[in-house]
């Protein structure tokens, strides 16, 4: 288990960016995949992006793919989220999550920690 914590969420404009990050308190960060995962109200935790150990391999939800891009740093053990040209239907709390492999994940059941998450909030 790895303690996360998401930062970054803010209300912004549609059309506007922002990033939000998340601190890993995991020894050997690097070696694990990270993930991105959205919940709006009433609505399912959803896949958002995805990043592999080294950050040579990256997966995008289709409803953020060419707007939202997932990087990380291992040397501050700390994985971002850029999200660009915002929609309200961005809007969500946005949740970090720690995975079991190195490999990129794209299901909820191949992460084993959750950060408590960051609320994004998208006006029209």
């Amino acid at each position: 288990q790895v303690q996360l914590v998401e930062s970054g969420g803010k209300v912004v404009q549609a059309g506007g960016s922002l990033r939000v990050s998340c601190v890993a308190s995991r020894l050997y960060f690097g070696r694990y995949g990270m993930g991105w995962f959205r919940q709006a109200p009433g609505k399912e935790r959803d896949f958002v992006a995805t990043i592999n150990w080294s950050g040579t391999s990256t997966y995008y939800a289709d409803s953020v793919k060419g707007r939202f891009t997932i990087s990380r740093d291992n040397s501050k053990n700390t994985v971002y989220l850029q999200m660009n040209s915002l929609k309200p239907e961005d809007t969500a709390v946005y949740y970090c999550a720690a995975g079991r492999s190195g490999a990129v994940g794209l299901r909820r059941d191949e992460y084993n920690s959750w950060g408590p998450g960051t609320q994004v909030t998208v006006s029209s």
